[in-house]
């Protein structure tokens, strides 16, 4: 059980990494000339022809998913589509940290999401949310700039979004692999995001703009995503969103280390108590999450032809 719980941890702190980077990645592309719509279409559709090509040829046996899974995933799949529209929408109106600061209370959200799925927060987690909230609060505290209202509600909505999606994937987890959901939920994605663009965009960039930004992008994507679905099967939703709050500590050390932005005394104060929140993952109970049964709003979301209490450990 503890091995499943240090590959839980690993696995959430390896996405948290790659999504960490995702925003600079983001930002920059943006800044090069591609417009919003077109970075999320770009990074989403190859991201999902990347996993879709490797798992085909690869390994086959993960494309297999009973029909409820595959409703769950796409599901998950369009609730984060529109999600990272709402994100990179704001991203062009907002500064880095503040869009970061209010993406990075999604925990929030996801806690709010698996209480009404019947699967309250521990007191320990609890108090980990609040620890990380102030750390979001000092980590991104810049004085003396204005936000943009409409790119705030925009933050916010891709927040609660993405934190809707956690527990959806988390109820499809039980009985698919972690790739299998990554690379239907992607598919998913791209059904919401490339038509998105065609409709309201279409606009293509310029011969000379570079690429790199969205092969870096992309990347990122397919491996955060991959990383992130093992870690929720394998401790949760509520425990990934949490461990998932280093990605803001990634994104401010990378932007340190490539835009020359230096911490303020406030910023590393946040880092440390970000860290301890973190750190208190090792006293959280080693059991992966149960099974809520038949009940919460999830609960259609089941193979059939399982008995309730086949839900338990995972293999």
């Amino acid at each position: 059980m503890q091995k499943k719980q240090t590959a839980g941890v690993l696995a959430a702190f390896s996405s948290a990494f790659f999504l960490g980077l995702a925003p600079v990645f983001g930002k920059l592309a943006i800044s090069q000339g591609f417009t919003p719509f077109a970075v999320v279409a770009l990074r989403t559709s190859f991201a999902a022809a990347i996993l879709l090509l490797t798992i085909g040829i690869f390994y086959r046996q993960y494309l297999y998913i009973f029909p409820v899974g595959l409703i769950g995933c796409m599901l998950a799949g369009a609730i984060n589509g529109f999600g990272s529209l709402l994100y990179y929408l704001a991203l062009e109106r907002l500064n880095a940290s503040l869009g970061q600061l209010l993406y990075s209370l999604y925990p929030f959200f996801v806690a709010l999401w698996l209480t009404l799925d019947h699967q309250p927060p521990s007191r320990l987690t609890f108090f980990r949310i609040v620890l990380a909230t102030v750390a979001v609060l000092l980590l991104t505290s810049i004085p003396e700039r204005s936000a943009d209202f409409t790119g705030v509600l925009m933050m916010i909505g891709a927040a609660i979004l993405y934190a809707m999606h956690l527990p959806i994937n988390q109820r499809v987890l039980y009985e698919v692999p972690a790739p299998t959901v990554a690379l239907y939920t992607l598919l998913s994605m791209s059904a919401i995001v490339v038509p998105a663009y065609l409709l309201f965009d279409r606009a293509w960039p310029a011969a000379n703009i570079p690429w790199l930004p969205v092969a870096g992008l992309t990347l990122v994507t397919v491996f955060s995503r991959i990383a992130l679905f093992l870690g929720v099967k394998k401790i949760g939703g509520m425990q990934t969103a949490l461990l998932g709050l280093a990605e803001l500590l990634i994104a401010i050390i990378f932007s340190n280390i490539w835009l020359g932005e230096e911490f303020s005394f406030l910023q590393w104060l946040g880092a440390i108590t970000l860290g301890l929140s973190l750190t208190l993952v090792m006293l959280e109970k080693s059991t992966p999450p149960t099974h809520a049964g038949k009940t919460g709003w999830l609960s259609w979301i089941r193979a059939p032809g399982l008995p309730k209490d086949i839900f338990g450990p995972y293999e």
